[in-house]
């Protein structure tokens, strides 16, 4: 086990299998040294985590369902890297998209949950740039979804 996912054991967090598309499009594309990682929707072990940010889902549980969204970015990663998540070098930038009422203002919050998990797992490797924007809705009723892009040796 590498030192990532040695860190990552060590915060309780086994990264499942990379989810597979829903759709006509594939879970990654990668272009020389960088991987651009399709939108992962938070859906962890026990199904779909959806709710609408500012109507019947609060900040802290916008935020958990984030970090699903970042552990299934890293899962994908993984796939990418034929399995060995150390040859990540960095995390380039998230997007986060938040499924929220048009008074919510909270987005960078919510998104906060999956930067916040990066930055622990992955140390300096995981700062990177951001977007934490508001959306109408989601696919599935999702409560967040965020794509990535990472640079990998």
């Amino acid at each position: 086990m590498g030192r990532f996912e040695s860190k990552l054991a060590e915060m309780g967090v086994t990264l499942p299998e990379a989810p597979a598309p829903a759709a006509n499009y594939v879970p990654y594309v990668q272009a020389g040294d960088i991987v651009y990682v399709s939108g992962q929707i938070s859906k962890g072990e026990d199904g779909l985590i959806t709710g609408k940010l500012g109507d019947d889902m609060d900040t802290a549980a916008g935020a958990a369902a984030a970090k699903v969204c970042a552990i299934n970015l890293l899962a994908q990663v993984k796939a990418a890297c034929g399995g060995d998540l150390d040859r990540l070098v960095r995390v380039v930038k998230l997007g986060g998209f938040v499924n929220s009422t048009p008074d919510f203002t909270e987005q960078p919050q919510v998104i906060n949950g999956a930067s916040d998990f990066i930055g622990e797992a992955l140390g300096d490797a995981g700062k990177h740039a951001r977007a934490a924007v508001s959306s109408p809705s989601l696919p599935f009723g999702v409560a967040v979804e965020i794509e990535g892009v990472f640079q990998i040796r």
